[in-house]
């Protein structure tokens, strides 16, 4: 999974985190294992957020790119919440 902040009037990426840079040298989660997943989304939306702090953001807008808001999209959302991210 990957979450990205994006400037949409200037066409830059303020910044990116990947879900890898959290489960680096971890063993790969078993198929259809949802919790692992989510408890990762979760860090990732944690981790956008000190991204976002590290260059003075603090409100965006949630584009989910079509996608229902719920499961790991979700997870992403409040764990960037926690971080201090305002949507």
């Amino acid at each position: 999974m990957y979450a990205q902040l994006i400037d949409d009037e200037a066409g830059l990426t303020l910044a990116s985190a990947f879900s890898k840079e959290i489960t680096a040298g971890e063993p790969k989660a078993g198929k259809g294992d949802s919790f692992h997943k989510k408890d990762i989304s979760f860090q990732l939306g944690g981790l956008i957020a000190k991204k976002a702090a590290l260059k003075k953001i603090k409100q965006v807008v949630f584009d989910r790119g079509g996608y229902k808001y719920h499961g790991r999209v979700k997870a992403l959302a409040e764990g960037a919440r926690e971080g201090g991210l305002e949507f």
